[in-house]
C-alpha cells in the first residue's frame, strides 16, 4: 500500500529530517540511536511514506562505518583482503544481518517451493536450507572479493565508493513496492505504509546524488554510466522474479534485492576503477 508523505503537525519542520534519519537507522541497524525530541515512539515500525528520503542517507552511514574500518586497516599497512573482511564484518554486525537474512530466506523460498503458497511458507520458516545457505555464502564471497579489489585499487579511498553504494542500493531496493502488491495480506510488508511515487523518486535521487558525489570525488565519472544499467537491471530482474514466483513482494525479497543491487554496483565501480588503474 502506497501513500504520500503524511503531515506531521506535532513535529517542528527543522526536526523532521533528523527524526526520519534516526528512524531509518533504527530500522536498518542495531545501532543504539537515542530517542530524539518530539519523537512519539522510537520503537514503532517506521512509516516509509515519511522516511523514504532518509533511507539512502542511513545506508550511506552504515556502509560508511564499515568502509572506514577497512580504510583504517589499509592505512595501517594491512592487506586489502583483511580490510575487506573487516569492512564486511562491521557492516554485517551493525546491521544485524538484516539484508543477509532476507537473502537467505528469499533463496530458500523462491527455489525451495513449487507453489506461491509453499514459497511464502518457507520464507516464514526461521531455518536456513541449502538454497539459503548457498545464496548467502555466494553473496558474502562476491562482496568480499570485490571489496578486496576496491581496496587494492583505491587504498583507503575505497571508503568513498563503498559508503554511497550502501545508500543507493537500499533506495533502489524499495522500487519493487511501486510495481508489485504485498505478497501476503497479513504480513508485515502489507501492514507497513510504503512510499508513494514522490517518496521513491526522492529516495533514489538522493541515493544517486550521494553515489555521483563519491564517484566524481574519486575521479571516476565513467562509473556513473557503467553502474546505472546493471543496478536497474538487477532491480528489474528482481521485480520480474517476484511477480513470477509469488505475485508480489515481501520484506525478505526487498532485502534480497538490496544485496543483489549492492553487488552489481560494487562490481561496476570495481570494473571502472580497474580500467583506470590503481590510484
Amino acid at each position: 500500500m502506497q501513500h504520500d508523505a503524511p503531515a506531521e503537525p506535532g513535529i517542528p519542520l527543522l526536526a523532521r529530517p533528523a527524526i526520519r534519519l534516526a528512524q531509518a537507522l533504527r530500522f536498518y541497524s542495531r545501532l543504539p540511536v537515542p530517542r530524539l525530541p518530539f519523537e512519539a515512539d522510537p520503537h514503532a515500525m517506521p512509516d516509509f511514506t515519511a522516511i523514504a528520503p532518509a533511507v539512502p542517507v542511513a545506508g550511506t552511514i552504515l556502509s560508511g562505518i564499515g568502509a572506514l574500518i577497512g580504510a583504517a586497516a589499509v592505512a595501517l599497512g594491512l592487506s586489502p583482503g583483511i580490510a575487506a573482511a573487516l569492512t564486511l564484518c562491521t557492516i554485517v554486525i551493525i546491521t544485524g544481518c538484516f539484508h543477509e537474512d532476507g537473502l537467505a530466506d528469499a533463496c530458500d523460498g523462491l527455489w525451495g517451493g513449487m507453489t506461491p503458497e509453499r514459497r511464502l511458507e518457507i520464507m516464514r520458516d526461521s531455518r536456513v536450507g541449502a538454497y539459503g545457505a548457498a545464496g548467502l555464502a555466494l553473496s558474502l564471497l562476491l562482496r568480499f572479493a570485490i571489496l578486496s579489489e576496491l581496496f587494492r585499487l583505491m587504498g583507503p579511498y575505497a571508503a568513498i565508493a563503498i559508503a554511497p553504494i550502501g545508500g543507493l542500493s537500499r533506495a533502489l531496493s524499495l522500487l519493487p513496492t511501486r510495481f508489485l502488491p504485498p505478497a501476503r495480506t497479513g504480513g508485515i510488508a502489507a501492514a507497513t505504509l510504503m512510499p508513494g511515487t514522490a517518496g521513491l523518486v526522492a529516495a533514489v535521487l538522493i541515493g544517486a546524488l550521494l553515489f555521483a558525489a563519491g564517484m566524481l570525488w574519486l575521479g571516476l565519472p565513467r562509473a556513473l554510466v557503467v553502474a546505472i544499467l546493471p543496478a536497474f537491471l538487477a532491480v528489474g530482474l528482481a521485480i520480474r522474479l517476484m511477480r513470477h514466483k509469488i505475485g508480489g513482494f515481501t520484506g525478505d525479497l526487498l532485502g534480497a534485492t538490496q544485496q543483489v543491487v549492492e553487488i552489481a554496483l560494487l562490481l561496476s565501480v570495481a570494473a571502472a576503477s580497474a580500467a583506470r588503474g590503481p590510484m
